[in-house]
């Protein structure tokens, strides 16, 4: 047990040391996960002392407790609570006295449901007479709580409470949205120094250099601390943890695609004295989001947005320009990513009214500035859903995100511009999360939107333009690029369907594409009248990212296709391996186009995204998991490539598995050649753990595998077959030499006789002719 180790004289009273009961209290406000030796409670819930006295209470000692946090507490900030025994003070604190036993005093100490998050100092003064004296009891970490009903952050469920607060891992959801992928994210919220590290975040905060004793005073409410965590997890303004990049190479830095979970990120910030980690894209600054938002006790998940709008200028229409060739033309800042990824965070709305409680977006993303500062949300889901873009914060951003609309334009040369395709159900598709207590996919589209083409999505529609059209002080602020005039009518106009076409297309995967081989597409082309027509067809393949941006030429080719009355034909084509292997990005994607032109004038525009496969891992743990058992696990993984691979490093990373990240270097390969690394790891905590593993290697993209293990809690014995008797281990039949009980801590015994157990905690049972001590399923 823990005891903070004082001697302390007071006029009446000697107090040797004060418990502070972290087993129980951590127990009861559900933060036993946290690897720390603090004491880490939860708003608006009891918590227990107890002080071990040296003398007895005089009838004249009058107890008053002063709860503080921050640099400048003050009780007219709520940072400073003065409250006396038996009684609850103005700031809601409250400490009443408990039956004990003689030589100790036990205390009951009540935060409010509202009270500051944060880092707290608790003194005791004893008033005796006229004569005042006072001592420091200790620190404790005071976080949100979301098993109070009074609580902001409250939430019923407890599965959801469970998902959404207490595990440590989950998934992320990436690709396209025809091909939607997971990847496994350790968050690692209760891993050492990750609560440290979120609070040195929000002291990291320009809110907290510009004025500490305000931001303090403010970090009561989940609106204020989610928003001000959203600013800092990019370092755009404020030096924050993750530096974002999406162009170039990533020598000075790791690749995005490399991370796989937040904890490494974390501490090479804060051990690197508040340096940016190199490098973050929209996953990354997710999860680390996620990490920090969990710890501090806020419910928060992470949601994937397929065919995400970025909206630069807010007018609801994402324009995309092509030549007569089909390469993409850079004359517009709108763009739309293949998936974005943001969090979500459950808490009330004061601000807004309880109509717009529940999920509320946050995007730590740097996107677009908000009030000056990269930062987005919190964004109620029902505001965003119901079109209300005026309302804080930034609803008008994320309202675009998933409800522009798309159109492509053909830019000729001679300056004229033909519009061919309008789209209004393009954007914002599959919208995504981890489902609750499993690793599946949950479709959360119906809390963003309306069914697409619905006359209720289209009043929506009308009415965020409407809004759009006026300042107002939940609109963001006012960006530098200049805006359309008449935004509002021309976007209206846009809603109208472009010409309808005469021929349709359709490109098509004749294989699963699988990097290091080649790619076999057909285009298949319909002529949808009885005339008859020649079509010009410019193919065009690009590396690029998951932005959608192209970053390097991989193929052009042009055919010419005559179709007869209703007639089908089909172009088949391929993209070899040689073609792409040096162009390729660390995305896996690529982007065809075909561009169709009629001697009429009609231009059809075709495109699909190919995400390249990597082979996947094989991970076999060997053997059962256990608290404090070594066991080893065997990963298996085949070079997908015709030619010799090195230089491949192998890492491993999972809470409550491994302490730190696991890196093993891989030899060298040849071609299609398989690879089988063995490891050691020893589990720290029970219960249900993602392993993460990971192959790294400059030849190709990341190849991720994950798998969940079941760690059984540590024994409380170890036993061992003597003479005719066989103990068993945790009821596993694991056999040891020695036996003694870690609750008594009665040792060593041969031949156990489980009454000499002080705590009753060991009893019998016959299996097979043969007696074995287990643990009482009690425990």
């Amino acid at each position: 047990m823990f005891f903070i180790n004082l001697l302390c004289v007071f006029l009446a009273l000697k107090i040797a040391n004060v418990n502070w009961q972290f087993k129980l209290n951590k127990a009861a406000h559900h933060t036993s996960d946290y690897s720390s030796t603090e004491a880490i409670l939860r708003r608006g819930q009891a918590f227990n002392i107890t002080l071990n006295l040296q003398t007895t209470v005089q009838s004249g000692d009058n107890f008053t407790f002063i709860a503080s946090t921050g640099p400048s507490p003050a009780e007219s900030q709520q940072t400073k609570a003065i409250f006396n025994l038996s009684e609850e003070g103005p700031s809601g604190w409250s400490a009443t006295q408990e039956p004990s036993e003689p030589g100790c005093m036990n205390f009951t100490i009540f935060s409010p449901a509202n009270a500051v998050i944060g880092r707290y100092k608790l003194k005791l003064q004893i008033v005796c007479g006229n004569k005042v004296s006072s001592m420091l009891l200790g620190q404790f970490v005071l976080l949100f709580n979301p098993w109070c009903p009074n609580d902001d952050v409250y939430m019923a469920n407890e599965k959801e409470r469970r998902e959404y607060v207490l595990n440590d891992s989950g998934i992320i959801f990436q690709g396209l949205e025809k091909y939607i992928q997971q990847e496994a994210w350790n968050y690692g919220q209760f891993e050492e120094d990750i609560l440290d590290i979120s609070l040195a975040i929000l002291d990291r905060s320009l809110n907290h250099r510009q004025d500490p004793a305000v931001d303090v005073s403010n970090r009561n409410n989940p609106v204020y601390v989610s928003r001000v965590i959203s600013a800092m997890v990019n370092s755009n303004d404020e030096k924050g943890v993750v530096e974002g990049k999406w162009n170039g190479k990533y020598c000075s830095g790791t690749n995005p695609l490399q991370w796989s979970g937040s904890v490494t990120i974390l501490r090479k910030w804060y051990r690197g004295r508040y340096k940016p980690v190199r490098y973050g894209q929209c996953w990354v600054f997710a999860g680390v989001m996620c990490t920090v938002l969990r710890s501090l006790g806020i419910p928060t998940r992470v949601i994937t947005n397929f065919n995400s709008a970025h909206d630069r200028n807010i007018n609801l229409s994402i324009d995309k320009y092509i030549d007569i060739s089909g390469r993409t033309l850079h004359l517009t800042e709108d763009s739309v990513w293949n998936f974005h990824v943001w969090n979500e965070s459950w808490f009330i709305r004061r601000d807004l009214g309880s109509f717009y409680d529940g999920w509320q977006v946050l995007d730590a993303t740097p996107q677009e500035r908000s009030k000056g500062i990269y930062q987005c949300g919190p964004a109620s889901t029902r505001a965003i859903k119901e079109g209300d873009v005026n309302l804080d914060y930034d609803s008008s951003f994320l309202f675009a995100a998933v409800n522009a609309d798309y159109v492509t334009w053909i830019h000729y040369s001679n300056k004229r511009k033909e519009r061919i395709y309008s789209d209004t159900r393009k954007i914002g598709k599959f919208i995504s999360t981890k489902a609750v207590g499993t690793n599946s996919r949950v479709d959360i589209t119906a809390n963003y939107k309306y069914p697409e083409g619905s006359l209720k999505e289209r009043q929506v529609y009308k009415k965020a333009l409407k809004l759009l059209g006026v300042r107002s002080t939940g609109k963001r602020t006012k960006i530098t690029r200049p805006r359309r005039p008449s935004s509002v009518a021309w976007r209206q106009n846009m809603t109208q369907p472009a010409q309808k076409p005469s021929i349709s297309g359709k490109l098509i995967l004749d294989a699963s594409p699988v990097i290091g081989q080649d790619i076999l597409l057909t285009l298949a082309l319909r002529n949808l009248i009885s005339d008859f027509k020649t079509i010009k067809v410019k193919l065009r393949a690009s590396a690029i990212l998951y932005t959608r941006k192209p970053k390097a030429e991989i193929l052009q080719l042009s055919r010419s296709v005559r179709l007869g009355s209703e007639e089908v034909k089909e172009i088949s084509f391929k993209i070899s391996y040689s073609q792409y292997k040096n162009s390729l990005m660390d995305d896996r994607k690529i982007l065809v186009t075909a561009v169709c032109e009629t001697k009429q004038g009609a231009s059809l525009l075709v495109e699909k995204d190919i995400v390249l496969q990597d082979p996947s891992l094989t991970i076999k743990v060997l053997g059962p998991t256990a608290v404090d058992k070594a066991v080893n696990v065997q990963v298996t993984f085949t070079n997908p490539l015709s030619e010799v691979v090195t230089d491949c490093v192998l890492r491993a990373e999972g809470s409550g598995l491994l302490k730190e990240q696991l890196r093993i270097n891989v030899a060298r390969m040849a071609p299609m050649e398989s690879s089988t690394v063995q490891f050691e790891i020893i589990p720290y905590k029970s219960g249900i753990r993602q392993l993460q593993v990971d192959l790294v290697c400059i030849h190709f993209s990341v190849i991720k595998g994950s798998v969940m293990l079941d760690v059984a809690p540590a024994c409380w014995l170890y036993q061992e077959k003597k003479k005719s008797i066989w103990l068993l281990r945790g009821g596993k039949g694991y056999l040891t030499r020695k036996i003694y009980c870690k609750r008594c801590l009665i040792a060593p015994y041969y031949g156990f006789n489980p009454k000499s157990c002080s705590t009753g905690y060991i009893s019998t049972i016959t299996l097979s002719q043969r007696r074995f001590w287990i643990i009482n399923s009690a425990l």
